[in-house]
């Protein structure tokens, strides 16, 4: 059994644009206030309580100042206590969720608190844009692309080749999570839109419009995570802790070459040995069903999916027990950098197989209950997949994105999503278990985190 390991409590900053307002250790303060006041305890009682941090950020560029994450931890009043500094791409969140985890487990930590940010505000988009490229290998694919939005069209489109994936699929990916943003006040975009505005909404990189991709944004987040004497401890000075508890029961992590011409490819042997959940593996129809795309010449992982997240959700699967996540996960906090890659994730966390990423967004399993989304949706939820409204629709400040997936899964665990959100629209009925995901790169990074209700 995995350590036990409580999420107690988490806070996010509004995610915007810009906010020019407030310094980012400011912002990082509204995200730590905001979980600290949420278990009932003021400034001072938490931080003589805590027993060190994590912070994460993507990139030093932004902000123009090495070393952010000290100056953070000194506004926060955490100086001497422990902390350091993560990154890892658009999987920095994530890392930074596990690493806090991971610090509680050992018994390093009674209590840690982990802490995101990015104000990308700072420069103009193409700027930003050049930064974040930073994070391809600059001696091979930046010079001859340069931008993200690039390589995920060129990803999606072999993606379209190889299964048939559609324009309209895509689309109904943004319609589902800008409408869920709708109901939550901390998201950057909050709107309805159709699949015809999707579609007619600029094109960035075909096939992916501006309305298929997500948007920089300066935001925080924050998560308290502790033992069960971290427990006792915060219960002693008087935190209200929420009942029933959230436990994460399962980490993983996946990773594969920065470059995508160097993935190898797998046979069919090989893959269901190695990669395929225990569903798959069970399944008579799945392996007559795969035994055929690799007859027709399917390669896997290819640059249609993403290894690392594959190897990230089974990992952390099996530290949680779980063998089908379609049925046995509430609610999925997904990396839609674009909507293409949560088609792509949908197959790699085995909510679908391969080859059915398309038609599982548009076929409802993926939306929430009882929103109109003005769509023909052929069948019921079954796994909410962002109900928050995931990183197109709330933003993607990078080193708060994973920690932000972490607090909205917090609280859909502890049922108060309408407590916080002022609109219970969002919340899963009854969630007992859901998980977050991470992504970096091209795939290069990728975290799976499982939190359960107990």
């Amino acid at each position: 059994m995995p350590p036990v390991v409580y999420a107690v409590s988490g806070g996010v900053s509004k995610f915007a644009k810009a906010r020019p307002d407030k310094t980012f250790q400011a912002i990082v303060k509204e995200a730590y206030d905001y979980a600290i006041r949420d278990i009932g305890l003021t400034f001072e009682q938490f931080t003589e309580l805590v027993d060190g941090s994590v912070a994460s950020y993507f990139s030093d560029h932004f902000q123009r100042q090495l070393m952010s994450g000290i100056m953070a931890q000194d506004y926060l009043g955490l100086c001497p206590k422990p902390g350091h500094r993560v990154e890892g791409g658009g999987a920095t969140g994530g890392l930074c969720f596990q690493e806090a985890w991971k610090s509680v487990a050992s018994g390093h930590m009674d209590i840690c608190v982990a802490y995101g940010f990015e104000t990308m505000s700072h420069v103009e988009t193409w700027k930003g844009n050049e930064f974040i490229a930073l994070a391809s290998d600059v001696s091979f694919d930046y010079p001859v692309g340069g931008f993200y939005s690039g390589y995920y069209a060129m990803m999606v489109t072999r993606h379209m080749k190889e299964f048939g994936t559609t324009v309209e699929q895509m689309a109904h990916v943004s319609v589902k999570n800008h409408l869920n943003a709708y109901h939550n006040p901390y998201a950057q975009k909050r709107n309805r839109y159709s699949i015809q505005d999707i579609r007619n909404a600029p094109m960035v990189a075909w096939p992916l419009t501006r309305l298929d991709i997500c948007v920089m944004s300066d935001g925080a987040a924050a998560t308290i995570l502790c033992s069960e004497d971290g427990l006792r401890k915060l219960e002693r000075a008087g935190a209200t802790i929420s009942r029933p508890l959230v436990r994460v029961t399962g980490i993983g992590r996946g990773t594969d070459a920065m470059r995508m011409a160097d993935r190898p490819h797998v046979d069919y042997d090989y893959f269901m040995r190695h990669y395929a959940t225990g569903h798959e593996q069970s399944s008579e129809d799945t392996r007559t069903y795969y035994r055929g795309l690799w007859d027709n010449g399917f390669r896997y992982p290819g640059v249609h999916s993403f290894r690392a997240g594959r190897a990230a959700g089974n990992m952390a699967y099996k530290h949680a027990g779980l063998t089908d996540p379609l049925t046995e996960l509430d609610f999925i906090e997904l990396h839609d950098a674009y909507t293409s890659s949560e088609i792509q994730t949908y197959e790699d966390l085995g909510l679908c197989r391969y080859g059915e990423g398309g038609p599982f967004a548009a076929s409802g399993k993926a939306f929430m209950p009882g929103i109109d989304y003005g769509l023909n949706l052929p069948e019921k939820p079954i796994c909410p997949v962002n109900p928050s409204g995931g990183l197109i629709a709330c933003g993607h400040p990078v080193g708060a994105t994973g920690l932000m997936q972490a607090v909205f899964a917090i609280w859909q665990l502890q049922g108060t999503i309408g407590k916080h959100f002022g609109d219970a629209a969002l919340q899963v009925k009854n969630a007992k278990r859901g998980a977050i995901h991470s992504h970096a790169g091209t795939g290069t990074y990728v975290t799976v985190s499982v939190l359960e209700r107990e």
